[in-house]
C-alpha cells in the first residue's frame, strides 16, 4: 500500500534507492521506539519496522500490506516482525495496538468515502483506548502533482545493482480531490518500458479531521513538515497524529 506503483517484484526491489530513509522516517522511528506494540499499515518493502527491531525494540512489531511483491522484500530484511499480507479490510484486530502507522502517503490510495471510513473503523478497532494513528498525506494547497513531470527523472537500483530510471506523468485534469498520474520505469530489466497507473486522492484538513472523527479518531497533532512546524498553504505534508478516543 505504499504505492501500488510497486507490486511487481523487479519494481518493488526499487522502493527503498528511490526513497532513501530520510526525516520522515526518522520521524516515525521515534513515535515507534515509544510504543509496545505497533501495527505499520501500508508496511513496503518492511524497513520501519526493521530499523526499529534492529534498534532494539523489545515489543510486537506487525507490518501489513495488500502487495506480495513487497512483503517479499520485508520478509528478507527482518524474519523477527510478523508480515501479514492483507489490507484493513480484510483483516480484524480488536485493542492490540498501542500505535498505527500509515507513512509514505498510503493513506491518499484510500480513494472512496465507504472505503476509507472501512479503513479508519479498523485502525481505530486495532487501537487500545487512548493508542495513537499517526500518518501522512501531501497538503492539496502545496500542489505537488505540477511537479509530476517527464523531466523529473529519478534514478535507482536495485540490491544487485541493476540501474533504472523513473518519472511521472499526470494524464488527467485534477477531479475534485483526485489526482491520476502514471509512473514509467526504464532500465536494463526490461526489453521496454514499464507503466503503472495510480489515482491519489488528497484531502484537506477539514476533510480529515471529518473522517477521523467518524470513526471515534480524534486529532492531538498536526505539522506541515517533517519538522514539526505548523500547517500553512505552502506546507508539502499533513502530518497528523490522532488519538483514539473512548
Amino acid at each position: 500500500m505504499v504505492d501500488r506503483s510497486f507490486a511487481d517484484l523487479s519494481i518493488a526491489a526499487l522502493y527503498d534507492s528511490l526513497n532513501p530513509w530520510g526525516r520522515g522516517d526518522d520521524f516515525y522511528a521515534g513515535r515507534v521506539m515509544s510504543a509496545p506494540t505497533v501495527l505499520d499499515v501500508g508496511c513496503g518493502t518492511g524497513r520501519l519496522l526493521a530499523r526499529c527491531r534492529e534498534m532494539g525494540h523489545p515489543g510486537r512489531l506487525t507490518g501489513l500490506d495488500p502487495a506480495a511483491a513487497m512483503l517479499v522484500q520485508a520478509r528478507r530484511r527482518e524474519p523477527r516482525v510478523e508480515w501479514v499480507l492483507g489490507d484493513l479490510g480484510s483483516v480484524a484486530w480488536r485493542g492490540e495496538f498501542d500505535l498505527v502507522t500509515m507513512t509514505g502517503h498510503a493513506f491518499q490510495e484510500i480513494l472512496g468515502d465507504d472505503e476509507l471510513r472501512t479503513a479508519l473503523r479498523a485502525v481505530r478497532a486495532a487501537l487500545a483506548d487512548g493508542g495513537r494513528f499517526v500518518f501522512d498525506t501531501r497538503n492539496p494547497s502545496a500542489r505537488a502533482w505540477e511537479s509530476w513531470t517527464p523531466d523529473h527523472i529519478y534514478e535507482a537500483a536495485d540490491p544487485e545493482g541493476a540501474v533504472a530510471w523513473m518519472w511521472h506523468e499526470v494524464v488527467e485534469p485534477v477531479r475534485g480531490d483526485r489526482v491520476t498520474f502514471t509512473s514509467t520505469f526504464q532500465g536494463v530489466r526490461w526489453e521496454r518500458p514499464q507503466v503503472t497507473t495510480t489515482t491519489l486522492r488528497f484531502l484537506d484538513t477539514w476533510g480529515l479531521e471529518s473522517f477521523l472523527a467518524e470513526a471515534g479518531l480524534v486529532v492531538e497533532e498536526q505539522y506541515g513538515d517533517w519538522g514539526r512546524g505548523p500547517v500553512t498553504p505552502e506546507s508539502p505534508e499533513l502530518v497528523t497524529v490522532a488519538r483514539s478516543a473512548p
